[in-house]
């Protein structure tokens, strides 16, 4: 037994990185820290970027190419077994899928669930795809990565709820005047289904073209209303339908129990992840009613088409670092609850982005020694 560990997807970007992106000067603690993380995770010749950082002048390419091998060493050297590089090159989620579309124009900044901000497009016409805008990222990773690689990718629904449609919704609808939620629900989709066939699905072709055997369609705006679930799955089926892949979907933070059965007819997704550890306020030595949230585990098992299970065991939102054991102990309750742990693979209940380097890589360490613990755990209930 065995549960494969892997990412989710965003991890910070480093300081040279973002100051050099913003015109700003960089300091001595800057290029320290290239230094010492490119002996610590092991990032060949790394010596070259702490010289161009010294003597200024690196261009942000150049920069996002060095942060791309920085985060791909350190997922390998924690030991994950399924990596990316911590969307080092992409602006944002939302923004960088929408800076390579056509048929949007800028409406400003909004605060996103996070307390993070970003710049909210509208919908103006008919949506297309400018480029794929993921294919260099990947050749080059193709290039330096050592362990399996997943791509995640904002998905149709969360690109379409989380933009202004100015096309497909009705004037009147615009302006408050006789128009109810059935239209509303009719105009997100025709503007989700556009955008699954003409932005999302091209880049996946794309992707697989190139060598792509893992996708992650990310829809962190899935459950923003209970009343488009169905229009969610669609979405996704329209987006993969006969495509040779293996597609995966990070549910993030959500009562998962709004998803069924909605997603009974998502058949063609392998894996959901989703996070527990968020909800998970259990230490080591109470009782498993302090672990709430992880009855719906079994909806996922029950599914028809038997997708596995991608277990959140790591809170990001807290620099606390939990302990191997804590790790362990959420992988068997999970198990308990879910019944198959051939179906179980484990990772962050999100991206990492929002942690520090250091925090980040005590995380993943801890989850990967956890997943071992856990391992071994079974065996050895099986032996006894």
């Amino acid at each position: 037994m065995r549960f494969l560990t892997h990412e989710i997807g965003s991890l910070a970007k480093p300081p040279w990185l973002v100051k050099t992106s913003q015109g700003r000067e960089l300091d001595a603690s800057d290029i320290e820290q290239a230094r010492s993380w490119g002996e610590k995770v092991g990032v060949e010749g790394h010596e070259e970027l702490v010289e161009s950082l010294e003597r200024g002048g690196a261009s942000v390419d150049e920069l996002n190419h060095w942060a791309s091998r920085y985060c791909v060493r350190l997922q390998e050297s924690a030991g994950l077994e399924v990596i990316w590089d911590g969307e080092q090159p992409r602006s944002e989620m939302y923004a960088w899928a929408i800076e390579h579309s056509t048929g949007f124009e800028p409406r400003g900044t909004v605060r996103s669930f996070d307390n993070k901000y970003y710049s909210k497009s509208a919908a103006v016409g008919p949506v297309g795809l400018a480029e794929p805008y993921h294919n260099d990222e990947f050749s080059f990773l193709q290039s330096v990565a050592k362990a399996r690689l997943k791509i995640p990718i904002t998905g149709a629904y969360t690109l379409a709820v989380w933009s202004y449609d100015e096309h497909h919704t009705p004037r009147e609808g615009r302006i408050g005047a006789g128009y109810g939620r059935r239209s509303e629900i009719e105009a997100r989709r025709e503007l989700t289904l556009d955008i699954a066939r003409n932005i999302i699905r091209p880049n996946l072709e794309a992707l697989i073209a190139l060598g792509a055997d893992w996708i992650q369609i990310d829809e962190p705006g899935a459950s923003t209303e209970a009343d488009e679930l169905d229009l969610f799955v669609e979405s996704f089926n329209v987006s993969v339908e006969g495509l040779d892949c293996m597609f995966s979907t990070h549910l993030c933070f959500s009562d998962y129990d709004l998803f069924f059965p909605a997603i009974e007819g998502m058949s063609e997704c392998r894996q959901y992840c989703v996070g527990f550890a968020n909800y998970d306020r259990r230490e080591l030595g109470t009782t498993a009613a302090d672990r709430p949230g992880y009855e719906v585990i079994s909806k996922f098992r029950d599914l028809p088409y038997d997708p596995i299970l991608g277990l959140g065991v790591l809170d990001i939102h807290t620099d606390f670092v939990e302990s191997p054991e804590l790790v362990r102990d959420r992988i068997l309750y999970a198990v308990d609850v879910f019944g198959d742990p051939a179906r179980i693979q484990v990772c962050p209940d999100c991206g990492l982005r929002t942690r520090s380097w250091d925090v980040a890589y005590a995380k993943l360490q801890a989850l990967v020694e956890g997943a071992r613990l856990a391992e071994a755990a079974l065996v050895g209930a099986s032996v006894s």
